[in-house]
């Protein structure tokens, strides 16, 4: 997820926010996340994982898409290693995210292992909300810290809830997780290509669910965005053919 924004000299402590205010916004991104972990407890224990499965996917995966993505896949009947596959490649972004991060925050080498745990979309968009390298630092421990207790009790809360919830599909608890990544992503797509990357994405993704076994369609909407960014180059490179050609007619 892109999300461009303008950035002071993160070495500079000049700013003037104060840290409430960074603790304010971090803890309820924190908390308003951290409770859709209910949701994937139960779905996570309505698709046949065991409860320490379901934790143990909270505990060490910690990235709310790629657990769902898991989780659907299996419920759907789709092949485990397809299903990892697919939630493996949802995850991949998380690593871009710490390339930037680890700019930003320039966090000891000692404590890099243990906050990679925590680069995530929700920490990311705290962090980088951020004027400078001291709040961005505050924004980055309080959401990735509230964020990792509370998603791993409700975790734990929905799968041994999940026996008297019934059927997650009734309530609609299996489209809540989804339901909150789209809406973190809905507002950093600002430029055209950002959202013909999502669009496509979605309609291959959609499009492809009653023909392609489960977990398949996640890695083919993959494909979204270098298709979208070679249709934009071979759109600038016709612009720039056509231009030189209007110069050489003049």
């Amino acid at each position: 997820m892109a999300q461009h924004i303008t950035l002071t000299d993160p070495s500079t402590d000049g700013s003037d926010k104060p840290a409430s205010a960074v603790v304010r916004d971090a803890l309820g991104v924190g908390v308003a996340v951290g409770l859709s972990g209910f949701a994937f407890g139960v779905t996570s224990a309505g698709s046949g994982l065991g409860l320490l499965q379901t934790c143990a996917l909270s505990l060490l995966v910690f990235t709310g898409a790629s657990q769902f993505a898991l989780v659907g896949a299996l419920a759907a009947g789709g092949n485990p290693f397809t299903a990892a596959a697919g939630a493996f490649f949802l995850g991949v972004r998380n690593a871009f995210y710490g390339l930037r991060l680890s700019q930003l925050l320039a966090l000891p080498r000692a404590v890099r292992p243990f906050a990679a745990q925590w680069v995530i979309d929700e920490t990311t968009a705290v962090t980088l909300a951020q004027p400078d390298r001291r709040t961005a630092r505050i924004g980055f421990t309080v959401t990735g810290l509230s964020l990792y207790v509370l998603w791993n009790l409700t975790t734990l809360l929905g799968a041994l809830g999940a026996e008297a919830i019934g059927d997650t599909r009734a309530w609609g608890l299996d489209a809540a997780g989804p339901a909150v990544f789209l809406a973190l992503l809905a507002p950093m797509l600002k430029t055209a290509t950002e959202r013909v990357v999502a669009g496509l994405a979605v309609l291959l993704g959609l499009g492809l669910l009653p023909v392609l076994p489960a977990g398949v369609p996640v890695l083919v909407a993959a494909l979204a965005a270098p298709l979208a960014l070679f249709a934009e180059d071979r759109h600038r490179a016709r612009g720039g053919q056509d231009g030189r050609g209007a110069e050489a007619d003049r």
